[in-house]
C-alpha cells in the first residue's frame, strides 16, 4: 500500500488524483477536523478525562450495534444487487467481520470500566442526529452503491486513522486505551479502508457529475455530524 489517507491533500505529481483523493484535498480542513479531534488527541497526548473515554464507549458500542452494523449491512445488499465485482461483497463481508470484532471488544471493556450498555441514554441532538444520518442512508431509495461504500470508506479511514494516531511514536496515550486504539489502527483495517477506497473511486469514477456532486455532500455531512459526536464525548454540543 504506497498511498497513506492520512496525508490529506498529499503529493499528486506524476498520476491524477482520485476522486478521494481530490476530496481529502480540498476538504482537508473537515476531515483532520475529524481525525485529529480533540477528543482524539486528548488520548494521544494523555490528557483525557477517563470519564469522556467511558463516555465513548457507551455510545460507541450502541453506535456500532443500531447504526452502523445496519448500515454496513445494507451496504452489503447494496454491493450484491448493484456491483459487477463479487469482489466488493467479499471486502464488505470482510469488514462486519471487523465491525463484530469492535462490538464484541467494546462488550468486554464495560466491566472494566464498571459501564452497563443496556442502560445507554442517547439524549443529546448530536447524538441522535448522527444516528439519523445513518438511518436515513439505509432507507432513502436515492442513496446508491456509490454513496453507501464511499460513506462506509469515510467512517473507516476516520476512525482508523485517528485511532492509529495515537499509537504513533511520541504517544501517551494511557495504557487502559492502548488496545482499544489498536482494534481501530491496526493493519488488517487500514487495508480494509484501502480496499474501500478502491471500490468507491471505481463506482465514483462510472458515475455523473451529478452523482459524484451528491455523493460530496454526504461525505461532509458525515464529517459534521462525526466531529459533533466526538464533541459530546467531552461535554460539548
Amino acid at each position: 500500500m504506497e498511498k497513506k489517507i492520512n496525508n490529506e491533500g498529499g503529493n499528486y505529481k506524476g498520476k491524477q488524483p482520485t476522486q478521494i483523493e481530490k476530496w481529502l484535498r480540498n476538504h482537508k480542513l473537515e476531515y483532520t477536523a475529524a481525525t485529529r479531534h480533540p477528543f482524539i488527541y486528548s488520548i494521544h497526548d494523555g490528557s483525557i478525562d477517563f470519564s469522556s473515554y467511558k463516555k465513548w464507549l457507551e455510545r460507541e458500542y450502541v453506535f456500532e450495534k443500531r447504526a452502523l452494523a445496519p448500515f454496513a449491512a445494507s451496504v452489503l445488499i447494496k454491493a450484491w444487487k448493484e456491483s459487477v465485482d463479487s469482489c466488493d461483497v467479499e471486502v464488505i463481508l470482510a469488514g462486519l467481520g471487523y465491525l463484530n470484532d469492535e462490538i464484541c471488544w467494546l462488550k468486554q471493556e464495560a466491566p472494566k470500566w464498571h459501564i452497563t450498555l443496556t442502560s445507554v441514554v442517547l439524549d443529546h441532538k448530536p447524538l441522535l442526529d448522527y444516528f439519523r444520518f445513518f438511518e436515513r442512508l439505509i432507507r432513502s431509495p436515492d442513496v446508491k452503491y456509490a454513496d453507501a461504500v464511499t460513506i462506509l470508506w469515510a467512517i473507516e479511514s476516520v476512525y482508523h486513522n485517528g485511532f492509529v494516531h495515537c499509537l504513533e511514536e511520541g504517544n501517551n496515550t494511557p495504557e487502559e486505551m492502548k488496545e482499544g486504539c489498536k482494534i481501530w489502527g491496526n493493519e488488517n483495517i487500514k487495508q480494509y479502508c484501502q480496499s474501500l477506497e478502491n471500490i468507491a473511486n471505481k463506482k465514483l469514477e462510472e458515475a455523473s457529475n451529478e452523482q459524484v456532486s451528491k455523493t460530496e455532500v454526504l461525505i461532509l455531512d458525515f464529517l459534521e455530524n462525526i466531529v459533533r459526536y466526538w464533541n459530546t464525548n467531552l461535554g460539548e454540543t
